[in-house]
């Protein structure tokens, strides 16, 4: 293997050198958050002396086994993409970058995985940047704390925001970015924050924080974002609290004392039964003052979202979706048109809004939930479906759009932004 060495902030790293590209993997943008860390707000890295090796993914934060079900089959049980291993030392990010640099920097764009706020991690192997780096843009993903490890609340951490340690994980992961991109070939006024699923919230969520004003410059919500649209949802600190309480109970911990001493596996072997109690799943960010001041709709209806080109959309057997039915004129679709209709009151920055509809072959499932990854990012090979030439052709015209909107705010090819026309690009 051939590497190449990068100076940063923080010290020296050492990633692969290939012909196209470059690969930085596991680089830490925060300190491990273990012991008294634990549920705190994530700490800047400190530097290192020496050469820091980057090759190796990351360990992904504590979480349930993935391997089982629909989701396992698609994305979690390949013999070629191993599950990395499990640890709280897991704040760090991957970087994929051209090799060469060039003038003025390549666009960079941020990804923020989904999975429920509880599951997931950054080498998951639909995610690959190699696609993007031969479009031209430097792509980052990255991992947060999920289930309790990030969303934990007790009164005596408000000093910390409550219950939404994973989204200042987030926040502190695109701040590394904006002061390191550069050394990479990489322009740190040209950052796209996106995400799908939880991953999508989380990228609402921080088009809403005051804590990411200046931080990006567009955005881009896959099956998650929107205005009202029966999914996503925000909760109040005593909400937030009242989890936080039942997980205590859960794991039999008398003080925030216990809960920061108790092994990792007991945080995560307790998640069945906290979401039976909680009536589905447990943890969404937090109204706390400091992350969020108000919801996503409010923030919406009052102009108080970044003002920057925002793309979303939905696929047609999305998650809230009934099957056998219109997805274009479900809850979610409306949730997405929504949200553009919201913005163009407040913005002139333009809001793209798509609708993925091609049913992926090998079985019934249509344009299942997070179907469109293999497509975005390029990675229909790794697929155990039998993809056919019009996949390929499909996977390389979602990756032209979306690297044409993270290069200039614009998907191109005359998609219209929804707020001129209620123009939908339909891809199928």
């Amino acid at each position: 293997m051939k590497t190449k060495q990068i100076s940063v902030n923080e010290g020296i790293l050492e990633g692969e050198e290939k012909t196209t590209c470059l690969i930085f993997r596991g680089v830490p943008y925060a300190e491990a958050p273990v012991g008294k860390l634990r549920f705190k707000a994530p700490v800047p890295k400190y530097p290192w002396k020496g050469v820091r090796q980057a090759l190796a993914f990351p360990a992904m934060c504590p979480q349930p086994d993935p391997t089982g079900g629909f989701y396992g089959k698609e994305f979690y049980t390949s013999e070629q993409y191993p599950l990395p291993a499990q640890s709280e030392d897991c704040l760090y990010l991957n970087i994929w970058a051209p090799s060469m640099k060039r003038p003025g920097g390549y666009p960079v764009a941020v990804w923020i995985h989904g999975g429920a706020f509880d599951h997931g991690f950054s080498s998951e192997m639909e995610f690959d940047g190699e696609t993007f780096a031969a479009r031209d843009v430097i792509l980052v993903t990255i991992n947060y704390r999920v289930g309790v490890f990030g969303f934990f609340a007790h009164p005596d951490l408000k000093t910390d925001g409550v219950g939404n340690a994973g989204l200042l994980d987030q926040i502190q992961a695109v701040k590394w970015v904006k002061k390191n991109i550069a050394a990479f070939g990489g322009d740190p006024d040209r950052i796209t924050l996106f995400g799908q699923s939880a991953g999508a919230m989380s990228v609402q969520a921080l088009l809403c924080s005051p804590l990411a004003e200046g931080l990006i410059s567009r955005a881009i919500m896959q099956s998650g974002g929107g205005y009202k649209n029966g999914l996503t949802r925000v909760v109040k600190p005593e909400d937030a609290y009242k989890t936080g309480r039942r997980i205590m109970d859960l794991c039999r911990a008398k003080n925030l004392n216990d809960m920061i001493r108790m092994p990792a596996e007991k945080l995560v072997s307790i998640l069945p039964e906290l979401y039976e109690q909680s009536g589905g799943l447990a943890f969404s960010p937090v109204i706390d003052g400091e992350v969020l001041k108000e919801d996503f709709d409010t923030c919406l209806e009052k102009g108080h979202v970044l003002d920057i080109p925002v793309m979303l959309g939905i696929t047609a057997d999305d998650i809230t979706v009934e099957k056998g039915t219109d997805g274009r004129r479900s809850r979610f679709m409306f949730g997405c048109t929504g949200w553009a209709d919201g913005h163009s009151r407040t913005s002139d920055q333009p809001v793209f809004v798509y609708y993925f509809k091609r049913s992926l072959p090998g079985d019934d499932a249509g344009a299942f939930h997070s179907s469109e990854l293999w497509y975005v990012f390029g990675t229909l090979g790794r697929c155990w479906r039998p993809m056919t030439a019009h996949d390929y052709q499909l996977s390389d015209i979602i990756m032209e759009r979306w690297t044409s909107f993270m290069k200039n705010g614009d998907p191109g090819k005359e998609w219209k932004p929804y707020s001129k026309g209620n123009f939908v690009r339909v891809f199928m």
